[in-house]
């Protein structure tokens, strides 16, 4: 018998916990100014990246994720030209948004030279997002770049990775005021809200809805079946000056604009902020907790 090597790349989710892949071979690696960058080849999910040793995104599902960060909040904001997406370096969030012909900007700022250019070679399916005229990359800290900005988008995305790296600053509650700021009177804030299954996860996933929840009057998190992201499940924050995800979601409006999706329907547009009892038990002691 022909014995083969295998190789597979070890994915810790938590200290007891760890998603294996088998890989055909590793086709980049290197260590950025901010962070180590591998790109890998597997027989399950196609090309992945890894940031500092963690999945951030896979050939295979990172169409749910996109999608779920732009049809929600475009199915619920009636008039949306301006938006901005804060990490994103990949180009699939901006991508999604192009799909929309009266968005007029997007802007998408990711401090990470290297990860961009990675993504253009390895992922050009996602990048093509960073083709379209309307969209402009920044490449600077997304703190910096909010600061001093007012009333000037309709969407905010805050694709940024880790709560614990070097995108820290990017989950304050600071950043949060900053975002309030930065939107329109009726602007909408859709963010990464983690994975609140495993008990190392959850302490983060309650400090970023504590922080959301008293900065933005409509808060709500919807959530998505992902395999690469810890437990298989996650979720995402929508956060509002006026619309509410459900009240304001006009389904027959973005049903008639016939985009092809893979992922995302109206009908699971209800269903995603139809939420697990025990995350429901979570968020609400959130909300009701004292001010910390």
């Amino acid at each position: 018998m022909e014995n083969h090597a295998e190789i597979w790349f070890s994915d810790f989710q938590t200290d007891n916990v760890k998603l294996n892949i088998r890989l055909d071979k590793q086709l980049f690696s290197a260590n950025s100014e901010y962070q180590r960058i591998d790109v890998f080849q597997s027989p399950a999910f196609g090309r992945f990246v890894a940031l500092d040793g963690d999945v951030i995104f896979s050939e295979a599902d990172e169409f749910i994720y996109n999608e779920m960060v732009t049809h929600v909040p475009m199915a619920v904001h009636p008039h949306v030209k301006k938006v901005l997406i804060i990490g994103g370096g990949d180009g699939g969030v901006a991508r999604e948004y192009t799909a929309y012909p009266e968005i007029e900007e997007i802007d998408v700022v990711e401090p990470d030279e290297q990860f961009v250019e990675v993504c253009r070679e390895y992922f050009p399916e996602a990048a093509k997002g960073f083709e379209d005229s309307r969209v402009q990359v920044f490449h600077q800290d997304g703190l910096r770049f909010l600061r001093g900005r007012s009333d000037e988008y309709d969407i905010i995305i805050n694709d940024a990775t880790d709560p614990f790296g070097h995108t820290e600053g990017l989950f304050t509650k600071e950043f949060y005021g900053s975002c309030y700021k930065a939107l329109k009177a009726d602007g909408i804030m859709v963010y990464q809200h983690g994975s609140p299954f495993f008990d190392e996860d959850e302490s983060a996933f309650r400090s970023m809805h504590n922080k959301v929840y008293r900065s933005f009057p409509i808060s709500r998190v919807y959530q998505a079946h992902i395999p690469t992201c810890t437990s298989g499940y996650w979720m995402f924050g929508f956060a509002s000056k006026k619309y509410h995800p459900i009240d304001d979601f006009d389904p027959a409006r973005w049903n008639a604009r016939g985009l092809k999706t893979e992922y995302y329907t109206t009908n699971l547009h209800i269903g995603a902020f139809m939420l697990p009892k025990y995350v429901e038990d979570i968020l609400e002691q959130e909300e009701n907790a004292k001010h910390g």
